[in-house]
């Protein structure tokens, strides 16, 4: 999923008119195709699925599924694959949850971010894995991105990739100033005050508001804002320690002009990460290659590190981005399907994935002395992976997503957007975020508390 962040993480008013007529309303959308195929199929009868005549229809935008489509295909030549990518972000959404409601035309298989699992997952659209044994593959994958497919009691995904975040830094422009590399937030606030009076063109990293950045960084710092009980029971609650945690270090870089101006994934924004004016990402792992191909130019310069956190030496990260791959209720080849889930997800389909530029999310490659011993010329010989698979072991545990959270992100621009517009305060944007979240939730018959 490495080159498709900027497009992932677009919601817009497209997707979020779509859901306004999903919600709980999806829940009896799938019952007409909800028994077919192969329910509870063992080891032998989603064997034999790929050993017959079969054809399944995935959908999915990752550069990584078409080698592992055709190792797949040539391990299993009675099953095509028809790999289609229907778009990326609103777009892949839209028609996913349109399909979903007209109750035909849905794939046999979906790669949904983790982001977006809930919504489908909780409106009875896709298949609960457990059903294949798929509960028995926890120790596979890293406990934040298990716990991103385990919800309500239910497995809804097999993960394929993830995105613990780290701090990406230039080298070159801590040292050419004499400042040390922050490993706590009040020293990444130091250090941005002097790196901006040093040159007044260079920032210590931009941002000019984006939902999962937001959330993702509200998790690392220990905040849980959703919470889900049962199907329907909604809390949110972006008032909570570790949203003001977050709010208290980002407005002191907000309100002092310590964040540059540069929309995320514009050409003006690669220019400054190639130029050392833009001098730190906070990002997920799947970073590196956007980099070697955005930025090429400052080939040597960057380095990686461990994200900063609020209290020094305990270390703490969070998921931003990566997603899995789901089979949908409407498929009427459940088992070759999730046969396919194990391939694209399991030990064959992970190397390819690794191999392609992908952050793993598997246990077992992420362990793997190959893999993190890899010296990245790009980051001037550095062993990055070192430092990414710490971060994935550092995430912080119990975060959850809302069952509307794509509409929820597609609103974040009015109400928190608007304080990053006027540099204002973060946190009257993330009250004005929860009140709108909560009064959607409920239009769409949720239960919605807020605190």
């Amino acid at each position: 999923m490495k080159n498709n962040h900027r497009l992932r993480r677009v919601a817009t008013a497209a997707l979020a008119a779509s859901l306004l007529v999903g919600g709980l309303a999806a829940c009896s959308s799938s019952g007409t195709t909800a028994n077919a195929g192969a329910e509870g199929a063992s080891a032998d009868d989603i064997a034999k699925a790929l050993d017959t005549e079969t054809t399944l229809t995935v959908w999915g935008w990752a550069p990584q599924l078409e080698p592992i489509v055709e190792a797949f295909e040539a391990k299993y030549p009675k099953v095509q694959v028809n790999l289609e990518n229907v778009g990326t972000g609103n777009a892949h959404y839209t028609k996913l949850q349109n399909a979903v409601k007209a109750g035909s035309g849905a794939p046999d298989v979906a790669q949904i971010e983790y982001n977006a699992l809930p919504q489908f997952a909780l409106s009875d659209a896709l298949v609960d894995l457990k059903e294949f044994g798929a509960e028995d593959l926890k120790d596979n994958y890293t406990q934040s991105t298990w716990g991103s497919v385990n919800l309500n009691g239910g497995v809804y995904a097999l993960p394929q990739d993830s995105g613990p975040m780290a701090m990406f830094y230039r080298a070159d422009v801590f040292e050419k100033h004499g400042i040390s590399i922050p490993t706590t937030w009040d020293e990444y606030v130091e250090a941005g005050k002097k790196l901006h009076a040093a040159d007044p063109k260079a920032y210590i990293t931009s941002d000019t508001g984006d939902a999962g950045f937001t959330t993702s960084m509200i998790w690392q710092a220990g905040g849980k804002p959703y919470k889900l009980d049962g199907s329907t029971n909604v809390t949110v609650d972006l008032q909570d320690e570790g949203a003001k945690k977050w709010t208290g270090t980002w407005n002191q870089l907000l309100k002092n002009d310590l964040l540059s101006p540069v929309t995320s994934w514009s050409d003006e924004w690669y220019k400054g990460l190639s130029d050392g004016s833009i001098a730190t990402l906070i990002i997920g792992a799947w970073m590196p290659a956007n980099l070697e191909s955005g930025a090429a130019g400052a080939s040597g310069q960057w380095r990686v590190a461990s994200m900063p956190t609020y209290e020094k030496g305990a270390a703490a990260t969070a998921e931003n981005g990566g997603g899995g791959d789901a089979v949908l209720k409407q498929s009427k080849n459940k088992a070759a399907a999730y046969g396919f889930l194990q391939f694209a997800n399991g030990p064959e389909g992970s190397k390819i994935h690794a191999e392609n530029g992908g952050f793993p999310s598997t246990t077992a490659d992420l362990e793997s002395e190959a893999f993190l011993n890899s010296e990245n010329a790009y980051f001037g010989g550095q062993k990055i992976n070192e430092v990414l698979v710490q971060a994935s072991k550092d995430v912080v545990p119990g975060w959850s997503y809302l069952p509307f959270q794509t509409y929820a992100n597609s609103i974040y621009s009015d109400t928190v957007g608007q304080a990053y517009g006027s540099k204002g305060d973060l946190n009257d944007g993330l009250k004005a975020w929860q009140d709108a979240t909560a009064k959607y939730g409920q239009q769409q018959g949720f239960t919605v508390t807020t605190k």
